[in-house]
């Protein structure tokens, strides 16, 4: 079988394995749903006030769009390599054709197309519920993917490096939580302190937030992720399609070939 063939028929696996587990479609459609109602038609926008929520309603789409393509990547890749591992189970894929980055690979086109729905679902509730007015553009599909494709390997290496389930769940959230609300999704840089900025950085989700940001309220300060002259909407792409390779490759690399 060729590398083609056995990516298709681990995709087709792991597509069924997701859509078996009702618990877990449900929570990761749910709970991007229930953080729009709550900080988007609940507590509401004031861009007349100051704190937290005080930009327009299409500031926080990149925050929204956030909360799945990093929490769903994260959870499930983490706890499944971590089941893979207890299961004794890559000792057994190292006995097929199945490379790591093809395993991998499968995983991150599942999530791809969970995210992406996810997502879809996230922008219609966000203009319905919040009024947001957005720009649409092909380019956020684009920023969704490369998003999963980097945090997806990000996933691989906590579920690789943790010791059971439960600590890649922990590992994951304990992770993702900062990353959520200091990459600029939430809370706009002005907002942190000074001596922090470099930090913010450091997290590929923030030139995921610039970048959808740009595309779809070009009117917010969106960073030129570093590179004078260069739309931020490409810029900020570029830098996160370098993570993401940089992040898939040693997601590869990390995980286990025996138990």
């Amino acid at each position: 079988m060729s590398s083609l063939g056995r990516l298709r028929a681990q995709i087709d696996a792991d597509w069924r394995s997701f859509t078996r587990r009702r618990t877990a479609v449900f929570f990761t459609f749910f709970f991007p749903v229930i953080l729009i109602v709550i900080f988007g038609a609940l507590v509401r926008t004031d861009p007349t006030g100051g704190g937290l929520f005080a930009e327009p309603a299409a500031y926080y789409v990149p925050g929204y769009l956030a909360v799945v393509v990093l929490f769903t990547p994260f959870s499930r890749l983490g706890s499944e390599v971590a089941r893979h591992r207890e299961g004794n189970r890559f000792e057994k894929l190292a006995t097929t054709p199945l490379s790591r980055a093809e395993w991998l690979g499968s995983q991150t086109v599942v999530n791809a197309a969970i995210i992406g729905l996810a997502s879809l679902l996230i922008l219609v509730l966000v203009v319905v519920l919040t009024g947001a007015e957005i720009v649409y553009s092909p380019l956020v599909v684009l920023y969704v993917f490369v998003g999963v494709v980097c945090f997806c390997g990000i996933g691989a290496m906590i579920g690789s490096y943790t010791d059971s389930q439960d600590g890649a769940v922990a590992a994951s959230n304990a992770l993702g939580l900062p990353l959520l609300f200091l990459s600029e999704t939430f809370v706009p840089l002005e907002q942190l302190p000074d001596w922090f900025e470099p930090v913010v950085a450091l997290s590929p989700l923030t030139y995921f937030a610039r970048g959808v940001r740009a595309v779809t309220y070009p009117e917010a300060a969106a960073g030129t992720a570093g590179v004078a002259g260069v739309d931020p909407a490409l810029g900020n792409l570029a830098v996160l399609a370098a993570l993401a390779v940089l992040g898939f490759a040693l997601g590869a690399r990390s995980i286990p070939r025996t138990d």
